[in-house]
């Protein structure tokens, strides 16, 4: 890197000191038309040639970019430095690192959204439209292996951001105004207007509205640019929990989906024909999943607008279409339940408006707004299967599940984990931080990519470790850092490491990682039999480790009859 560098400030202070000559005999001779000069090698150079100089340079090393903090690299997430001396990033990073809406149409056109502005750039266009109004721009955003780009810079100057580029550490800082980089949401947002919804369907007399409102807010974050019909039959009969017609719950959703035993199509595996195909493989891997704080309204409404429908519950006595309720007005679709039953009914959140009438309630409501939610009781419901549900209801909001970060299947070549019920509950030492590990062994020569593990709290501070070669405890007090940060909410995650660490077929190796969750006392995710659906949970699968400070381990399936959340992912050495 350091001779990249070296060289980049070679040909600069060249080229510079080219211009310095060429502008002293400008000056010299100025006036003098019959004076000729004889130009020193090199002064020819055209801009192009200087352009492609600068460019090989910066990509020929390590390119960063830095959005509120947020880092981006070419080494991970592929931007790069065009012709044109223009940072480039990948479409699908402009969502998160402008805290924004950014959702590709029709493979050619990317709309962005944020406070009151919608930008708009699309393929092969010289320009892009800003609130309906045309600004002109060199390939506002192009195509390039398969994947679209966009100039850091539009996005950035169009929601008001500062930037810079900082030459000496190849990395362009941005940050937002105000610099809190707060987002100011619409008073109404309905993701059916914006292509962002699946179609509706019915769960028939099943208890099954946990896996379609699973699979139809997983369906909602990959609209609009890829449309799938996910099968609830396969994520009911397919997890890993004890088999129940009493339905299931969010965070089964979230293991099935964690573990890659899903999703896979409809089409494979139909819904109600009493039958599943156990040999089907995920067609999407699931990387990340977030849950939203306990009505955190703001948090819930941000995120359908960043990422598409959210996964909510509600109590409700209704069990079709046509059946009545004192808590639900068919004239208005309005429902709004004040008692105190826990909630027995998962429905999708797809959207706000902060002025709906709270006339429009058949219960006494303290002010206007609600929810606009969509059921899995066919059209016939609501308004073509979707309704409104108050701000005020006792329970919407208080469990919220939405998918950040879904990617292809070929992402990574195998998954270690030994947590296929997921987090089941959790465990500590009465204070805010602990270790934990898992040890597999290799199947194969590979190349250790990416570990994964959950989150139970907010503001959750990490490391991850590696242990190449693991023979007993005292190995994981020789661990290599690999990856560290924090995550702001509580949920599943993938970390992938700086650099690939290969293993050796047969050799076990061990993944750790230390949690600090401000204010808890049981930061760590676990499976162990906690109830009739986890009775039958598999404990023999796995061999994990805890400790306190990182120092004396103990085995938590002897101590604790417990698998620890921690899950490792791998590349086949090429």
């Amino acid at each position: 890197m350091h001779r990249l560098k070296c060289r980049f400030y070679k040909r600069y202070v060249l080229f510079a000191g080219i211009l310095m000559v060429l502008l002293f005999f400008k000056f010299l001779y100025a006036g003098q038309g019959f004076a000729q000069v004889t130009r020193a090698q090199g002064a020819n150079l055209r801009a192009q040639d200087w352009d492609h100089a600068v460019t090989s340079d910066v990509n020929g090393t390590r390119l960063a970019v830095l959005a509120d903090g947020r880092e981006y690299t070419n080494l991970d997430d592929g931007i790069y430095m065009d012709e044109h001396r223009r940072i480039m990033i990948p479409a699908e990073i402009v969502r998160d690192a402008f805290d924004c809406s950014a959702h590709l149409y029709d493979n050619k056109r990317l709309v962005i959204e944020k406070r009151d502005d919608i930008l708009e750039l699309e393929l092969g266009k010289d320009y892009y439209i800003k609130n309906k109004q045309k600004r002109t721009q060199r390939s506002a955003i192009v195509k390039k292996d398969g994947r679209f780009f966009v100039p850091f810079e539009i996005p950035a100057k169009e929601l008001g951001y500062t930037y810079e580029w900082d030459i000496e550490n190849n990395t362009l800082t941005a940050q937002s105004i105000p610099a809190d980089g707060s987002m100011e949401l619409p008073y109404r947002y309905d993701l059916r207007e914006k292509g962002r919804t699946p179609k509706v369907r019915d769960q028939g007399p099943y208890g099954t509205c946990w896996a379609f409102a699973s699979l139809a807010a997983l369906e909602s974050a990959l609209l609009p640019e890829t449309e799938l019909e996910l099968s609830v039959d396969h994520m009911n009969q397919n997890n890993s929990f004890t088999k129940s017609k009493d339905g299931g719950q969010y965070t089964m959703a979230m293991a099935y989906l964690a573990a890659w035993q899903g999703p896979v199509r409809e089409a494979d595996d139909p819904y109600g024909d009493g039958a599943t195909d156990r040999t089907l493989s995920a067609v999407r891997h699931v990387q990340e999943m977030q849950i939203i704080d306990a009505k955190n309204l703001d948090g819930i409404k941000k995120a359908v607008f960043q990422y598409g429908g959210v996964e909510s519950c509600i109590y409700t006595t209704l069990q079709s279409a046509d059946g009545e309720s004192p808590s639900y007005n068919h004239k208005t679709y309005a429902y709004c339940y004040l008692g105190e039953e826990k909630p027995n009914h998962d429905v999708v959140i797809i959207g706000w408006d902060d002025n709906y009438p709270r006339e429009n309630f058949r219960t006494e409501v303290a002010d206007d707004g609600a929810f606009i939610c969509q059921n899995s009781w066919g059209k016939d419901f609501g308004d073509n299967g979707v309704f409104y549900v108050s701000y005020y209801d006792t329970n919407i909001g208080m469990h919220n599940l939405v998918y950040t970060k879904i990617e292809d299947s070929t992402n990574y070549d195998e998954i270690y984990q030994a947590d296929l019920c997921g987090w089941v509950g959790q465990m500590g030492y009465n204070q805010e931080s602990m270790f934990g590990a898992n040890v597999y062994t290799a199947r194969s020569k590979e190349d250790v990519a990416a570990a994964g593990f959950y989150t139970t709290d907010r503001n959750t501070s990490y490391q991850v470790y590696l242990v190449p070669e693991f023979t007993d405890t005292e190995s994981l007090n020789n661990r290599m850092l690999v990856a560290e940060g924090q995550f702001a909410y509580a949920g599943y995650h993938t970390v992938r490491f700086e650099q690939s660490i290969r293993i050796a077929a047969g050799r076990k190796f061990a993944v750790a990682v230390w949690l600090s969750t401000p204010n808890a006392l049981r930061p760590m995710a676990i499976e162990y039999a906690a109830d009739e659906l986890t009775r039958e949970v598999d404990l023999d699968d796995g061999e994990g480790y805890i400790s306190a400070q990182g120092k004396k381990w103990v085995d938590a399936k002897e101590k604790f009859n417990c698998n620890l959340c921690i899950k490792a992912y791998t590349r086949k050495a090429r």
